[in-house]
């Protein structure tokens, strides 16, 4: 049985091979999807090439010239052929998996789904099985002696250049695949994914009706929960629709959750403040505007991109890596990342047409964001001293676009950053450098001169 939670429809309670619908969706976002489009684009020409096709003899002389005395002799040629294509794609994604397991081990385990999804190489993977459907088919049917020969050639010729133009893919996924698990390239495209979707949500906040306003306490108010009807990371929500449903029902929903967490079974996760409860059949809607899935993606909530340059920064740190540098890289996206998020307030509510609010959602605090982020970095790399200058000169720069509340959070993580320097730093040539690094910058922290004496 599967319960799905989506942003429109609903499917619950059923079997999965009862809807084709949800069937092909899931089946649209795996990693087979543009390799099965590009085989059957291959299959079809495959088809052109066997079926009786039309007559010849209204081609010009030159292209008759180009036709094989005797098209079945071609068999070997194309046995070749598929041998050689399938080799080649054997070859070409048993290093890939290698190579991954090897990125997997130096980075983090939650990128290397992404770089073998990627649709570039989706589309390699098609032209290499749809080449080797085509010269199979070939292969299966032979050539009839009374059938017209030069269609049959062009078939063969057909065949011959695909396995080229395969040989020029094959050049470029060895290089596309070197390229992108690169530390430089993979902590940039995921600073990319996660700017786009900090705008994609800025985007969506466009209107008086988002707006940011003090959570009432509701403890006491007389409300109904609504439970969660399966496990998982609950990442987003269609609030426009929360907030349509919670006005024809002149009801206002409160989320007791935040987008990212991992919710149980049964968990509450919804309140709703109403006279009348709702039926089923609405509370089910409202749920149905749910965004949950059993992994991480950086697509619906943001912060799962900033939580992954971290964990990446972290591995670097670790004893069996010791790559400091890659740490200082992915600190530099995130002190980026962190000045976009301050430059705006994010709604916490949403308002119907008469200004009332109808939906509320919790944001997490810049303080607990901060923390989340930067503590790991700084137990991680306490001992380096690279590191620790690092956190500081990010912090100086966030401090100049900070508004007073965020300057304090900003304040106690440098406070934090100078007790481990002098608790590292023992060394008068150490103390020294320290002590010009803390004059450096523009900044509106309160930082010392110099570091204490041991």
């Amino acid at each position: 049985m599967l319960v799905v939670i989506s942003r429109k429809g609903r499917i619950m309670g059923l079997s999965l091979l009862f809807h084709p619908i949800l069937l092909f969706k899931r089946f649209a976002s795996s990693i087979a999807y543009l390799p099965t489009l590009a085989a059957i684009v291959y299959a079809a020409l495959g088809v052109l090439a066997l079926i009786p096709p039309v007559s010849s003899d209204f081609l010009p002389e030159a292209l008759k010239q180009l036709g094989l005395a005797s098209p079945g002799d071609a068999q070997p040629l194309l046995s070749a052929l598929l041998a050689g294509m399938i080799s080649l794609m054997v070859f070409s994604f048993s290093m890939v998996m290698s190579v991954l397991s090897q990125a997997g081990a130096n980075f983090s385990h939650k990128l290397v789904f992404g770089l073998i999804s990627e649709r570039r190489h989706q589309w390699v993977l098609g032209h290499y099985l749809g080449t080797i459907l085509f010269i199979l088919m070939l292969l299966i049917v032979p050539h009839a002696t009374d059938g017209d020969r030069l269609w049959r050639s062009a078939a063969v010729y057909s065949a011959c250049l695909m396995v080229l133009h395969c040989l020029g893919l094959f050049v470029y996924f060895i290089h596309n695949v070197s390229q992108s698990i690169q530390i430089d390239a993979v902590i940039s495209g995921l600073h990319a994914a996660t700017l786009k979707s900090m705008q994609c949500r800025r985007d969506n906040e466009q209107g008086k009706q988002w707006q940011s306003l003090p959570v009432p306490d509701v403890s006491n108010a007389s409300y109904h929960e609504i439970p969660a009807r399966e496990a998982g990371y609950l990442q987003n929500a269609d609030l426009s629709s929360m907030a349509k449903l919670a006005a024809d029902s002149d009801a206002i929903v409160h989320l007791d959750f935040r987008f990212g967490d991992y919710v149980l079974e049964g968990q509450p996760i919804l309140r709703l403040e109403c006279a009348p409860v709702p039926d089923q059949q609405w509370r089910d809607d409202l749920c149905d505007c749910l965004i949950q899935l059993h992994g991480e993606s950086v697509e619906e909530h943001f912060v799962y991109g900033m939580t992954q340059l971290m964990e990446v920064a972290i591995k670097a740190l670790s004893p069996g890596i010791n790559d400091p540098g890659t740490a200082r890289l992915c600190l530099h996206r995130l002190t980026d990342l962190l000045s976009h998020y301050m430059r705006e307030q994010p709604a916490n509510c949403l308002t119907d047409s008469n200004g009332k609010v109808r939906v509320y959602w919790q944001i997490e605090p810049f303080e607990s964001l901060v923390h989340r982020l930067l503590t790991p970095i700084l137990h991680y790399g306490v001992e380096d001293q690279s590191i620790l200058l690092g956190l500081l000169k990010a912090v100086k720069s966030l401090s100049l676009m900070a508004n007073p509340s965020q300057l304090t959070t900003l304040q106690q993580v440098a406070d934090r950053i100078i007790e481990n320097l002098e608790q590292h730093s023992q060394h008068h040539l150490d103390r020294r450098f320290v002590s010009q690094r803390l004059k450096q910058g523009h900044h509106r922290l309160l930082l010392p001169a110099e570091l204490k004496a041991p």
